[in-house]
């Protein structure tokens, strides 16, 4: 089930082309991405310290992430991601293309 949300996080699309698609979000404190899935295999790297929470499953996870933390995840999960914290969450998302 997907978050409450009184905002949206904002995507940003950076550079797109025939290999890979790179987004920046922001979210401002309470904003989510909404329930989603992504058609393909995608890295992100976490540009702000913040407090993400995500839930994949029904299983919802929080933690703080800091400046360049990165993770890798495969195409197909589908997931919720939201800013649990008070000071703004921004990360760049890259999409593999095959």
């Amino acid at each position: 089930m997907p978050f409450e949300c009184t905002v949206p996080a904002v995507a940003t699309v950076l550079a797109e082309d025939e290999r890979a698609k790179i987004t920046r979000w922001d979210f401002e404190p309470g904003a989510t991405t909404g329930w989603h899935e992504h058609g393909m295999d995608y890295a992100v790297v976490i540009m702000t310290d913040a407090v993400m929470a995500y839930e994949v499953d029904g299983v919802v996870t929080e933690k703080e992430v800091k400046t360049g933390d990165s993770y890798i995840r495969p195409k197909g999960v589908k997931h919720d991601v939201k800013n649990a914290g008070t000071t703004k969450l921004s990360f760049i998302e890259i999409e593999t293309k095959r």
